[in-house]
């Protein structure tokens, strides 16, 4: 494997760094968060330039060039067939290069640069009725520069084309360092200017080459492969120069701005779900189904719909939406002017799959039928569901994984069925199944073999299918590239494709733009094999080492006891640098840094757990950097489609870190928190003090690094210490109190509020304890975050062996503290491996899980008051990593004349102690400042501000002067309405 644990000092690094704004990284570990996309392979960088403008980007170009390095332009770094890896300078378009340039709303265009993400753009056109509407599954990452060089299409494209179809023209600088626009021109024109010899040359080209590209050109909307020829032949007066440049992945120019055709929004959509109990039905079908003129019809088969069911985000989709056991579905969607016209389009549909001879009592092949989904937020639902299609296939925890080498195949649609029948043969032939979903309007099917590219015989049998594959593609008449462009994975497979003489047409071209070959070099012309196993990820010498880790990762295959295989799930789909919905991921929306993103630091840890950073990179600075701004909120073990858990990786390296390194003053003294809270409670003026005197604030950032700028929470005398084992009725349904230390020591209203709910509700509220006395019971978090493994397994067995007798007995064991009640349900099972942790773990809930499942059981008798008020909701990371927002959200409805309105919220920025943390003390605020304390400060001031975690409370006092309270705390005030007493204020 390639050791990248010695960071270069070249010159070139050093120019980069005295002439280019922007960031400049060299180092190994940078250099390896950008040897990666979406695909099988990894190939090591010279380095990476962030530039702050376009200036800086082609000052780097020709710094490059100086330089004899070959040169990447990278977007979100998300392409599954090898396009944006190289051994190249990679300058990253991302963070900065991200404006809309110009705006013609009338004209419905827009000038762009090209490191804009496609949701971005599209948000900022919403509010003038205007949308760029090629919509790939990535939207969330996908960049205007990258989409134009791969020539992306996404889902509509039945109705709206490809980036081709919607670039106007282009900007982009050369090899030479000039910067010129490439657009519409006149043949006559352009062949009398001697100015301008390029397009006299390309002209020419595509004039000589007329006949050939007539000849092997497939004739299918979804042809990416290769450079696009045909827009350099002679059709009408004008030729399109941008078009040479969309899909040429980056070897020709730097783009620099890109101009886009622009649509009015969507209005009114439905679809209609599509059964078949036969997926050579399905496709057979398609055919039919695209003469109702959908905009689109999409493919979801048995193992997307088995896989996405098994994923928390999406099973409450599948269990909306499927019916029966269907062997595939086709998501058809259609978008009229009118809502009837709509409902009659789905009318229609459901007449048309009957003449089909499908309906729902038919059976096997002839099962089918149309569920039709019309409400936007289930819309919303299955289109994210098969948006992540690709990904979704990606999660399973098995040794092979299904492998994009030849997944976006494009034939005519009236030989799709036989076409996929002859692919699963040539799968079944080698001993594998195929994977599949996506575009069947257009005949582009996303298959994927599995395989397990560790294994030589593996990437023997991929070739293998490679080549059957594209002969079969070649007796259709349809492209082998229909999507996701060429890269390694299907450059050296054009001269079977195109044949001889294009492939040297498209090496002409590539030289007669970038003669020196400085451009993105061994893509689309003169290709590496695409089976070199050496720039695989996973190259001959691939291994993990050997740790003992803390955790359970048993699930997964690979060293370490699966620790490995669980690192190894991440395969750079890049969700987690998405801008917007969702929680994930907090850091990179405030630092727009591959280093503080999922993706980036799970590339961080397979190599460094793989011997490629140098020995002890666990150890390593720049690992702790890499690690530094995570606040474990969770979000991605939820949000990511292959269920990357971040927050439990980190425990494992710090605990790494702790038992080589043992623990600063700051980790210490946040650890033993719960162990010197009662000592706390005794006096707690004096360990107060710090917030009263300037001179301690300033001390404690010294020796300690919590920031001065940040006040503690206060300690108290009058802690949660109830004097009976139990309370409320005797002859009530039992439930267990878990009183946690941060509620216990600091907030002891929200444990009082909770039992008052419980006991009017009629239950027998056991309090936990420990068993033979002793300190109080805790979770063990703190020391869990601060790498102290052994000692959070004491606490954990502590409050297990509490538990445990109540959950024998099947009694709820009730937390009102997210982050250490879903300790319980997560984190303590794999700690301690035991069938007792198992069983607590069975039984935890949160107290508004319990009232809201009780209420829907129809078992709550609670005699709320009417609260005319409105509650401003924020969601703790792990109420939403773990699907309780819903309880907490219909916990507060079950209050009469109470509106709740939810904020739309990353992490609050605080997580523990990192808000506390002088150097993390920004992040914080800057997480916070995304969404939650502006939502906070245009609430009402007489709105209830909720919030259930401790740390999330503190961020919204600190950051927006307002008192958040805990949703126990809503519904005791509710009560106490209902006897006459109280207020709608806490």
């Amino acid at each position: 494997m390639n050791d990248m644990s010695n960071t270069p000092d070249t010159p070139l690094q050093r120019r980069l760094a005295s002439e280019v704004k922007g960031d400049v990284l060299f180092d190994a570990f940078s250099r390896g968060r950008y040897a990666t996309d979406a695909s099988i392979y990894q190939i090591m960088p010279v380095g990476a330039v962030v530039p702050e403008t376009v200036d800086d980007a082609i000052r780097a170009v020709a710094l490059a060039r100086e330089a004899d390095v070959t040169v990447l332009p990278r977007g979100g770094g998300t392409s599954q067939c090898g396009q944006t890896v190289n051994s190249s300078l990679v300058v990253d378009c991302s963070k900065r290069l991200n404006r809309i340039l110009d705006l013609d709303v009338a004209g419905r265009t827009v000038r762009v640069e090209p490191g804009i993400v496609l949701d971005d753009l599209n948000r900022q056109l919403k509010k003038h009725g205007l949308w760029y509407p090629v919509d790939v599954s990535t939207a969330s990452r996908a960049t205007i520069g990258g989409m134009t060089a791969n020539n992306s299409c996404g889902g509509r494209s039945l109705r709206y084309g490809t980036m081709r179809d919607n670039v106007i023209q282009v900007e982009a600088a050369l090899a030479d360092g000039n910067r010129r626009w490439f657009g519409e021109v006149s043949r006559d024109d352009a062949m009398r200017n001697d100015a301008d010899l390029l397009t006299r040359d390309l002209l020419t080209l595509g004039e000589r080459e007329a006949a050939e590209v007539e000849a092997r050109f497939p004739k299918v909307q979804r042809r990416v492969g290769g450079y696009n020829l045909d827009a350099l032949v002679p059709k009408g007066a004008a030729n399109n120069m941008a078009h040479i440049l969309v899909g040429s992945e980056g070897t020709l120019a730097f783009t620099t701005a890109v101009d886009l055709k622009l649509w009015p929004l969507l209005g009114p959509k439905v679809f209609g779900i599509c059964h078949f109990g036969s997926f050579h039905e399905a496709m057979d079908a398609a055919q039919h189904l695209v003469t109702l003129k959908p905009i689109a019809v999409e493919l979801v088969d048995r193992t997307m719909i088995g896989l996405a069911r098994d994923i928390a985000m999406f099973r409450p989709t599948v269990e909306r939406v499927v019916r029966g056991d269907p062997d595939a579905l086709l998501v058809v969607e259609f978008a009229e002017e009118t809502e009837a016209q709509n409902l009659q389009k789905l009318r229609d549909l459901e007449a048309l799959m009957g003449d089909l001879g499908f309906s729902w009592s038919g059976t096997g092949a002839r099962f089918g039928g149309v569920a039709p989904v019309v409400e936007p937020a289930w819309q919303a639902a299955v289109t994210e569901m098969r948006s992540s299609g690709l990904n979704i296939m990606m999660s399973m925890k098995e040794a092979g994984k299904p492998v994009s080498f030849l997944e976006d195949c494009a034939v005519p649609l009236k030989d799709l069925a036989a076409y996929t029948a002859g692919l699963t043969a040539i799968f079944r032939a080698h001993g594998t199944e195929g994977t599949w979903y996506a575009h069947a309007s257009v005949g582009c099917l996303h298959v994927r073999p599995v395989l397990n590219m560790k294994l030589d015989v593996d990437a023997k049998r991929m070739r293998s299918m490679a080549e059957q594959a594209f002969e079969l593609v070649r007796q259709y008449k349809g492209s082998h590239s229909g999507e996701h462009g060429d890269g390694i994975v299907r450059s050296e497979f054009h001269r079977e494709m195109f044949g001889e003489r294009l492939v040297r047409a498209f090496e002409e071209v590539k030289d007669r733009f970038d003669p020196g070959g400085l451009f993105n070099p061994g893509k689309i012309t003169r290709a590496p094999r695409m089976d070199d196993r050496t720039l695989f990820r996973y190259p001959p010498d691939y291994s993990g080492l050997d740790i003992t880790p803390a955790l359970d990762w048993s699930d997964y295959p690979g060293a370490s006891q699966g620790f490995l295989g669980a690192i190894e799930m991440c395969n750079n789909n890049g969700t987690c640098r998405k801008l917007d919905g969702g929680a994930m991921c907090p850091s990179y929306r405030v630092t727009r840094d591959e280093q503080h993103v999922t993706r980036g630091r799970a590339n961080t840890l397979r190599l460094a757990m793989t011997g490629q950073l140098g020995p002890d990179a666990l150890l390593a600075p720049e690992m702790e950097e890499t690690l530094k701004l995570c606040v474990s909120c969770k979000a991605c073990k939820r949000e990511c489609p292959t269920g990357v858990d971040m927050a439990r990786m980190k425990i494992e390296v710090k605990a790494v870190r702790h038992a080589a390194k043992g623990a600063s003053l700051h980790e210490t003294l946040v650890a033993h928190l719960p162990r010197f809270a009662p000592l706390a409670a005794k006096a707690p003026w004096l360990f107060n003090l710090r917030d009263r005197v300037p001179a301690l604030k300033a001390l404690s950032e010294k020796l300690a690094q919590f920031s001065a700028r940040r006040s503690l929470p206060r300690w108290r005398s009058d802690v949660f210490a109830p004097p009976a084992a139990a309370e409320g009725p005797e002859a009530g349904r039992e439930v267990v109190l878990f009183a946690d230390t941060f509620n216990r020591a600091f907030e002891r209203e929200n444990l009082d509020a909770a039992v008052t709910v419980l006991t009017r509700a009629g239950y027998r509220v056991h309090h936990a304890r420990p068993v033979g006395g002793g300190r109080p019971l805790c979770c063990g978090r703190t020391y869990l975050a601060t790498g102290m493994v052994d000692r959070a397994r004491t606490e954990a067995d502590r409050l297990v062996a509490a538990l445990a007798p109540f959950a024998a007995r099947g009694v709820p064991v009730i937390g009102l503290e997210p982050s250490c009640l879903f300790s319980l349900r997560d984190e303590i099972p794999a700690l301690l491996r035991s069938d007792d942790a198992k069983a607590v773990a069975g039984v935890a809930v949160l107290f508004e899980e319990f009232i809201a499942a009780e209420a829907k059981a129809g078992r709550l008798a609670l005699p709320l008051g009417e609260m005319k008020a409105r509650a401003v909701l924020h969601g703790h990371c792990h109420q939403k990593a773990f699907g309780a927002m819903g309880a907490v959200e219909g916990a507060l409805r079950l209050i009469p004349g109470l509106e709740v309105q939810t904020v739309e919220s990353s992490c609050c920025g605080m997580a523990g102690a990192f808000g506390y943390h002088a150097e993390t003390i920004d992040a914080s605020l800057a997480m916070a400042e995304l969404s939650l304390l502006p939502a906070v400060r245009k609430a009402p001031d007489d709105a209830i501000i909720v919030a259930d975690g401790t740390s999330c409370r503190h961020q919204i006092a600190d950051g927006a002067g307002r008192e958040a309270v805990h949703v126990a705390r809503v519904l005791a005030m509710s009560l106490e309405r209902k006897a006459g007493a109280g207020t709608t204020t806490p």
